[in-house]
């Protein structure tokens, strides 16, 4: 089922406010994290600190990028800015391959030299707090980058949600260290974090590279498109249908034919109506429609 289309305020205010969040988040559980590291000297909790770290920094890209994005089309930029969540996306799933360095380093060290963690109740209980706060986070940004269709709120949200999984995972880990006396379980588990991470930053990376490249509309907004102009009187066929996203923004352009006995006017109503409808119901929606009379020597040319 379709979500009712935004108006470009709400969506712009909700992408602000959501960012915002993810910003303010990242910032204090970094802090708790950091702290909590230090004491407890767990290898695993201290690359969760530099995970979230880097979250600061990918949820900073976010909060600038969303607001670049938004800025409307100028001379140089006739299509806009929206490229710019795209490279935030891709920005993240770089930050987070660094990120994974880090931690295989520091996980294969811990298990050459055996060290023990150290007041693991403080960082059992910080990662406790830490899932949970992701969780809510998390989901709350993949529904607004559902909303407003938004790459850098999709990209984020993903990290925040990983993030609660590591969270929870390093719960576990410490749980296991305290109450199972499985002194290597930190250890283990920062490498298991670590693979997790980077499938993660593949599947960002990928999705980034796709949009960059002006890779088509998703399946069901191509059916959309081809509905709309099955429904549109008087169009004989299209040709020449092509599509691509710039940031939240579907950008369609299409060469319909019609009967070469009609009108500039009838010509020029079929257009306007067939690109009033694809901006509403693919909002937000940039579309340019090209007529061409019917012509019977090139069929099947």
């Amino acid at each position: 089922m379709s979500l009712v289309p935004l108006q470009d305020q709400e969506v712009e205010r909700l992408k602000r406010g959501a960012s915002l969040l993810s910003l303010s988040t990242n910032l204090f559980l970094t802090g708790i994290k950091v702290a909590a590291a230090v004491v407890t000297g767990s290898v695993s909790l201290a690359s969760e600190s530099i995970h979230s770290a880097t979250d600061v920094i990918a949820s900073l890209i976010t909060f600038f990028s969303v607001r670049a994005a938004a800025v409307p089309p100028d001379e140089d930029h006739p299509y806009g800015h929206g490229k710019i969540e795209n490279l935030a996306g891709f920005a993240e799933s770089i930050l987070l391959l660094l990120v994974v360095g880090y931690i295989l380093v520091e996980a294969g060290k811990r298990l050459v030299v055996a060290t023990g963690v150290q007041q693991v109740v403080i960082g059992f209980w910080t990662m406790g707090v830490s899932a949970i706060a992701t969780l809510f986070v998390g989901l709350y940004l993949r529904k607004v980058a559902k909303q407003t269709d938004s790459m850098a709120l999709e990209s984020n949200g993903r990290h925040i949600l990983t993030d609660f999984l590591t969270s929870a995972g390093v719960f576990v880990a410490l749980g296991l260290t305290k109450f199972a006396g499985w002194q290597t379980a930190d250890a283990w588990f920062a490498i298991g974090l670590a693979l997790w991470i980077a499938v993660n930053a593949v599947s960002m990376g990928f999705q980034a590279i796709q949009q960059l490249i002006d890779r088509r509309v998703s399946d069901e907004e191509m059916a959309q498109i081809v509905r709309i102009l099955r429904e549109s009187p008087g169009l004989i066929s299209y040709h020449r249908l092509r599509t691509r996203h710039s940031g939240n923004v579907h950008y369609i352009d299409l060469h319909a034919v019609v009967p070469n006995d009609w009108t500039v006017v009838q010509g020029h109503a079929l257009a306007d109506s067939i690109e009033k409808r694809m901006a509403t119901d693919l909002h937000p929606a940039r579309v340019v429609v090209h007529i061409d009379p019917f012509d019977v020597n090139k069929l099947g040319s």
